[in-house]
């Protein structure tokens, strides 16, 4: 039976998720999170979606984005596929890296955009893997803050919503991190 046809509109943002099969790793060294974000940008940001936000924890990803075309069902599948291939090639591995195909949100407001992007950014800190949002490497808080001019996150629609960079800084990190839960 083919899998049910997703929704997707041009000019919505949606939340895009996943983990590893059996919530096993999906990134096994620093160079496997590079070379996903290196892939993520050629089968989906450079045509289909700009990225808003993103944060690769070592089970899972966070991606938010904004779509250009209707085509992101395609773009992720090649994008799996060829991670998943390039795990199992340098891994020795086999099979399934991903516990299924990705899931989505769609986010339909600007209030939950801007809640979203700092869940997101706050996921390292609340599994214990750092005590800061700007000491996790993978993730596009730094920069949101200022701390590195990367080219993949497009942030102007969340950054419009307060008043500076030092406001948004404040935003994530003086948010209670006990009052939500991770996705793993």
């Amino acid at each position: 039976m083919p899998r049910p046809q997703r929704n997707l509109v041009s000019g919505e943002y949606y939340h895009l998720y996943n983990r590893g099969n059996n919530r096993q790793a999906i990134f096994f060294e620093r160079e496997n999170y590079l070379y996903f974000l290196k892939q993520f940008r050629y089968f989906v940001a450079e045509e289909t979606a700009h990225v808003v936000a993103y944060c690769l924890m070592p089970n899972h990803y966070h991606v938010l984005v904004h779509l250009r075309e209707d085509t992101l069902s395609k773009a992720m599948q090649r994008f799996t596929m060829s991670y998943t291939n390039a795990m199992n090639r340098r891994y020795k591995r086999c099979g399934a890296l991903f516990q299924g195909r990705f899931n989505t949100i769609h986010v339909d407001s600007d209030a939950y955009l801007l809640q979203l992007t700092r869940y997101i950014h706050l996921n390292p800190v609340k599994a214990g893997l750092v005590k800061r949002p700007e000491e996790w490497e993978f993730s596009s808080y730094c920069d949101y803050v200022n701390l590195r001019q990367g080219t993949l996150p497009q942030m102007e629609c969340v950054l419009k919503q307060v008043s500076s960079v030092e406001a948004y800084r404040e935003f994530v990190e003086s948010h209670d991190t006990e009052a939500f839960e991770p996705w793993m």
